[in-house]
């Protein structure tokens, strides 16, 4: 694990936790970092940062994120980043309200 996953890791835990303000730039630095052509994991890591916007109450960040990471999932071989998508816009229905990529 190095400096990129460690920001992530830490921001999934705080995200889990719903402690938002300290998880969003944790994650938020990690993902800047994290290249595209490793998209499984960018999607599935990018929907704890959609979440903690979410928790935070900044519902268009929250979507944006979301609909990122639906980008970024179409096309990978696993479906675990699907589940979490779905998990996280159907735990907020402001975010699914705002998420175009997301099928309504």
């Amino acid at each position: 694990m190095d400096h990129v996953e460690l920001d992530i890791m830490a921001g999934r835990c705080w995200t889990e936790l719903r402690w938002p303000l300290r998880a969003v730039p944790l994650p938020l630095r990690g993902l800047a970092q994290f290249d595209d052509a490793h998209a499984r994991d960018k999607a599935l890591y990018s929907t704890w940062l959609a979440e903690a916007y979410a928790l935070a109450g900044e519902v268009e960040e929250a979507a944006r994120v979301a609909t990122r990471a639906v980008e970024l999932a179409e096309g990978v071989a696993s479906t675990r980043p699907g589940r979490r998508i779905e998990q996280v816009v159907s735990a907020s229905p402001s975010v699914t309200g705002r998420c175009p990529r997301w099928p309504n």
